[in-house]
């Protein structure tokens, strides 16, 4: 993405010193787990050398941002001290900086490991918790002028799944993520800076998750772009039937229902493989749009 063209339609994002314009094909986060334990790939990339591979295959084959992530969010998944999170983080996000040209991310609760990763070359920080679970967060991110992704979570992913319950899935998701931006702006975090991920699995059942994945206008709040994370996820093999290494075929399938819903970032592990099909869809609708049909 080039720096914004009024000429060209579309929702944009600043990151770093550069407005992004966000429009037609979503950008694909590449996911860059270095844990042990995170639910699909967890101690595949734990090593410098296997990061760095895994990022530059992920930038080669489409992707558009490289997301860091050094403490797992599923479902129980045990908090992770910040000394540790840092030591597996800090070292890959400053070699991948170094190595591709497009933006990296931290995906981080905590405002120290958000402060040491923009220092070491990270331009965004993706916040599960909505920039709650740290109070110094949103501080962090203000002084820093970093880009953020502003997620709903209900709970933490220690209780998240235990029977959430909402009154309207999309309206109370939609009215949260409102709420934070007027605070994240109230506090001088510009809203170009902001982008909203509804939290797909964070604290839902399968039907919520298909009820927001069918939504995506609703959540286009303030003109601020949205972020969905649905790759391999649990609510997948209560459509589908597959364990978490089959479920690559759904999460394509999900992602280009979104591509055709206007979403800008779509966050996965496999990104070829959804590259491919969105640049196929993209070339059958608009083949489709120019015969009238």
């Amino acid at each position: 993405m080039n720096e914004t063209d009024t000429t060209i339609r579309g929702r944009t994002w600043r990151v770093g010193d550069t407005t992004h314009v966000l429009g037609g094909d979503p950008w694909l986060m590449g996911i860059l787990n270095v844990t042990p334990d995170s639910f699909s790939d967890g101690g595949e990339f734990t090593s410098l050398e296997a990061a760095v591979d895994r990022a530059r295959v992920m930038v080669d084959s489409g992707a558009a941002m490289i997301d860091v992530g050094g403490e797992s969010t599923r479902p129980g998944a045990e908090p992770v001290g910040t000394a540790e999170e840092l030591r597996r983080v800090i070292p890959v996000i400053e070699a991948v900086a170094a190595e591709v040209k497009v933006p990296v991310s931290i995906d981080t609760m905590k405002a120290d490991v958000a402060r040491a990763a923009v220092e070491a070359g990270a331009s965004v920080v993706n916040d599960v918790s909505g920039l709650e679970a740290d109070p110094e967060m949103v501080a962090t991110c203000v002084g820093l002028d970093v880009a953020v992704v502003c997620m709903h979570m209900r709970g933490t992913p220690q209780t998240m799944q235990d029977d959430p319950v909402y009154q309207d899935v999309v309206e109370d998701v939609a009215s949260y993520l409102e709420n934070r931006l007027d605070h994240l702006v109230s506090a001088g975090l510009p809203a170009e800076r902001v982008a909203f991920d509804p939290g797909i699995g964070f604290g839902k059942t399968a039907t919520h998750n298909l009820q927001l994945l069918s939504s995506i206008d609703r959540l286009h709040l303030a003109d601020r772009p949205v972020l969905i994370g649905h790759s391999r996820k649990r609510f997948l093999s209560k459509l589908l039937g597959r364990p978490v290494e089959e479920r690559t075929a759904g999460t394509i399938g999900v992602a280009v229902a979104l591509a055709g819903q206007g979403v800008e970032i779509i966050r996965v592990h496999d990104v070829a493989a959804v590259h491919d099909a969105l640049v196929a869809w993209r070339f059958v609708d608009e083949t489709t749009r120019r015969e009238g049909r």
